[in-house]
């Protein structure tokens, strides 16, 4: 399991899986080092498969756990500048992708664990903030982030790139939430009963 960090932000490049990559910044060095102390020797012939994850999506942790309060007391709002990409996966999809790279003997490689709606952070705000029936005016200052988060870790949420899981889908894997509306419906309104 690796992360989209390793992709170098840009809205005007689309980082797909066979994207060239390299190291730009601390979380991208992470991620290239990370990969390649995974890579097995060359003589070694076990199927590898990379999987390089968004933001997981769930209602029971992670960017939803810490949002939910404030989104729920009307304090929610998007991060400034609001018109980064948030590349994102529901929490079921991901267990999901992972059974499916474990099941399907064909694949070794690399797979972006993303949904394949391309969505800013400004679209997730207002969608989770509809799911909620709440408003989300309250904007988050990327200055406030920097002094509490550190300017590196902050990065991660005040830029994104914009990435899709073209080989992900190209073989075979369906999403069950593709779109930032179907995942944030469940994640709020529906009973955790799951299945894989």
């Amino acid at each position: 399991m690796s992360g989209v960090g390793i992709y170098k932000p840009d809205n005007k490049i689309v980082h797909s899986e066979n994207v060239p990559v390299t190291q730009f910044d601390f979380f991208s060095k992470l991620c290239f080092e990370w990969e390649n102390a995974a890579k097995l020797p060359s003589h070694v012939s076990t199927r590898q498969v990379i999987i390089r994850s968004g933001v997981v999506l769930g209602s029971e942790g992670g960017m939803i756990k810490q949002l939910y309060l404030p989104f729920l007391l009307g304090l929610g709002g998007p991060i400034a500048p609001g018109n980064q990409f948030l590349p994102w996966i529901h929490i079921d999809d991901i267990a999901r992708l992972f059974v499916f790279a474990i099941e399907s003997t064909n694949i070794s490689g690399i797979l972006n664990g993303v949904a394949p709606e391309e969505i800013s952070n400004k679209e997730f705000t207002a969608c989770f903030a509809k799911a909620l029936f709440r408003p989300a005016f309250i904007p988050v200052p990327q200055v406030a982030l920097n002094m509490i988060l550190g300017e590196e870790r902050a990065s991660m949420l005040t830029t994104g790139p914009r990435v899709q899981p073209k080989r992900t889908q190209s073989l075979g894997f369906k999403f069950l939430y593709p779109d930032i509306k179907s995942a944030c419906d469940e994640i709020v309104h529906t009973p955790k009963v799951k299945e894989l």
